[in-house]
């Protein structure tokens, strides 16, 4: 992992699969010196694993962007996916009341979205398919 460069560019990797949401936060020139800032991952609820492929991947830009904002919000960002679709999601007129919705919360943030072959976006994919158990509090209250 590398420390934030606040002078240069960030790049935000993100995927999505039927269990979970990953994202890696990086930054340098790809396949030279890009490093990971930071990871983000998150398993799904069952009603967000029932959603569609491009609303899980839009999904994994939402909360990667929120969970991120620190290092976004009021600088222009790459995000990589590998599904073609988010390219031109913004210019999209017909979307679902859910895609809207979405579209609304990143309307604060300059990015560029870059298609990422599947092969190339294996980092983020990892994440996103990551199985764990959730625990509660108070479960572990009661283990005591």
């Amino acid at each position: 992992m590398k420390n934030p460069n606040f002078n240069q560019t960030f790049i935000l990797q993100t995927d999505a699969s039927g269990v979970g949401v990953g994202a890696i936060l990086s930054q340098g020139e790809e396949n030279l010196d890009e490093g990971p800032v930071a990871y983000f991952s998150k398993k799904l609820l069952p009603r967000e694993q029932a959603y569609s492929t491009v609303e899980k991947e839009c999904l994994a830009i939402i909360l990667a962007i929120k969970h991120f904002s620190a290092y976004l919000i009021g600088r222009s960002f790459i995000i990589q996916t590998d599904h073609r679709a988010l390219q031109w999601l913004h210019k999209f007129k017909e979307k679902n009341a859910r895609l809207t919705r979405w579209s609304l919360i990143l309307q604060p943030y300059n990015f560029t979205i870059q298609h990422r072959k599947g092969v190339a976006n294996a980092n983020a994919d990892a994440l996103s398919r990551l199985e764990r158990k959730s625990t509660s509090c108070q479960r572990g209250r009661e283990e005591m």
